[in-house]
C-alpha cells in the first residue's frame, strides 16, 4: 500500500498534470505519428500534446540512471529495446535490489492502450502510470520518494536546461515536466512494420508464409478463440484510439492457478490476485490484462508473473484449458478455476497446427522496432 508521503507526492504531481495545464504552444501542435496510412492515431491528453522536442527529452530521461535515487537504474533497465521494451526476467528487480512480483510489460504501441499495468482498471494514462515506478515504495522501483530535491537537482545541467526549454519553453524543470516528457517518448514507440502488417494492410500476399497463413486462420477461428482477448490491429482488447472509445474491460482469468488459499477455498495465490486487489470484487480474482501480441516472440517470459518460458508452452496451457501445477506451493489445477474466462475452454492441435500458429505469431515481429537507433539514446 502507498504510505501517506508517497500518496501526497503523487497526488500533487498528478493534480498539476491533469488540472493545472497550459494551452499547447505552436511548437507542440504538430507531430507526425509513424503509423500506416488510414490507421487511427492514438489519443493524447490535451494538456500534453506530442512534439518531437518532448520525445527527444523523454528519450534522454528514459535512459538516464540519474532518475533513480541511488543512480543504479533507469527506465530502460527494465524496458530494453531488443526485448520489445520489456526484459528477459520473470519478474523485475528494483533499483535497491528488491524483487517485484510481476513481469515488466512490453512498451509496444502502448499509446493505444486503454488501461495500463497488469491489473488496474483506473490507470488509463501514461502520465498516471509513470508516477508509480518513480515514486512507489512498495515495491521500490526508481525510489525517488524522500529524495525528490536530490534527484531533481541532477537535471540542472546546461544540456538538460536546453532540452527542457526546447520541449517546454519558459517552464522550470520539475517532475511534472519529467513525467510529461517520459510519457511522450513512450507514446512514440509505435510498431506497425511487421510482415503481418505488410500482408494484412499493404496487400503483399508474399509477406508471410503458407504456414503462417494457416496459423492466422487458426488464431482468428472460433475453435481457438485467441482473437477474443487479443483482437484488433494491436492484438489486445486494451485498445483505444481516436475512432475507438469504448472500454472493453480487457482483464481475464486464464486458469493459470487454482491454489487452496483457505480450507476448501480456491483461487489465485494471495500474493497477487490481479484486478480483485483493486476492485475488491471476488469475480475479479485472477484477472489480468491481456497484453499485445506484437513482437511477442521477443518479450519472453510470459504471463503477469513471468512463469511461462516459451510461446509453445503458452499454447500448451491454453490448449489444456489452463495450467495444472502438480506440486509445490502453487499446487492446484487451474483448469478447474471457477473464475476462469469462458474463452479458456481448451482445444486440440496437431503438431503441424501448433507450428503454424507459432509461425503466425512470428509474423507480428517488427525487426525495425527492435533495432532502430531512432528509439535509442545515441548521445549524452
Amino acid at each position: 500500500m502507498l504510505n501517506k508521503l508517497i500518496a501526497t507526492t503523487i497526488c500533487v504531481i498528478l493534480t498539476t498534470i491533469l488540472v493545472g495545464c497550459e494551452k499547447a504552444t505552436k511548437l507542440e501542435s504538430h507531430y507526425n505519428w509513424p503509423v500506416l496510412a488510414g490507421f487511427p492515431t492514438p489519443q493524447v491528453p490535451e494538456n500534453n500534446p506530442m512534439s518531437d522536442e518532448k520525445v527527444a527529452l523523454g528519450k534522454r530521461l528514459f535512459f538516464d540512471k540519474n532518475l533513480s535515487a541511488n543512480q543504479q537504474q533507469s527506465c530502460e533497465s527494465c524496458h530494453m529495446q531488443q526485448y520489445s521494451f520489456s526484459e528477459p526476467l520473470a519478474v523485475s528487480i528494483g533499483s535497491t535490489g528488491e524483487t517485484h512480483r510481476r513481469n515488466a510489460p512490453a512498451l509496444v504501441n502502448i499509446a493505444y492502450n486503454k488501461t495500463l499495468t497488469w491489473a488496474h482498471d483506473s490507470i488509463t494514462s501514461l502520465e498516471q502510470q509513470i508516477l508509480l515506478p518513480m515514486f512507489d515504495e512498495s515495491p521500490i522501483e526508481l525510489g525517488i520518494t524522500g529524495h525528490e530535491a536530490e534527484v531533481l537537482a541532477r537535471f540542472n545541467t546546461a544540456a538538460y536546461q536546453r532540452a527542457f526549454n526546447e520541449a517546454f519553453p519558459k517552464q522550470a524543470i520539475s517532475f511534472e515536466l519529467i513525467v510529461k516528457a517520459l510519457a511522450s517518448y513512450v507514446r512514440s514507440l509505435i510498431s506497425l512494420n511487421s510482415p503481418f502488417d505488410s500482408y494484412a494492410y499493404l496487400g503483399d500476399d508474399n509477406a508471410i508464409s503458407e504456414s503462417a497463413i494457416r496459423g492466422m486462420n487458426l488464431f482468428f477461428s472460433e475453435r481457438l478463440e485467441c482473437h477474443h482477448c487479443h483482437g484488433g490491429f494491436n492484438f489486445t482488447q486494451s485498445t483505444t484510439h481516436e475512432q475507438q472509445l469504448i472500454d472493453r474491460r480487457p482483464f481475464h482469468n486464464t486458469g493459470l492457478y487454482n491454489v487452496e488459499v483457505k480450507p476448501n477455498q480456491f483461487g489465485y495465490p494471495t500474493e497477487d490476485i490481479g484486478l480483485a486487489e483493486i476492485s475488491t470484487l471476488a469475480k475479479d480474482n485472477g484477472r489480468f490484462r491481456a497484453p499485445t501480441l506484437r513482437n511477442i516472440r521477443h518479450s519472453a517470459p510470459y504471463m503477469h508473473d513471468g512463469s511461462v518460458a516459451t510461446l509453445a508452452e503458452v499454447i500448451d496451457i491454453y490448449a489444456a484449458g489452463g495450467r495444472n501445477t502438480e506440486s509445490g506451493a502453487l499446487k492446484g489445477d487451474g483448469r478447474t478455476n471457477s473464475m476462469k474466462s469462458q474463452f479458456i475452454k481448451g482445444f486440440e492441435l496437431t503438431a503441424e497446427e501448433k507450428q503454424d500458429l507459432l509461425a503466425f505469431l512470428d509474423t507480428l515481429t517488427d525487426v525495425n522496432f527492435l533495432t532502430s537507433p531512432e528509439h535509442r539514446l545515441t548521445e549524452k
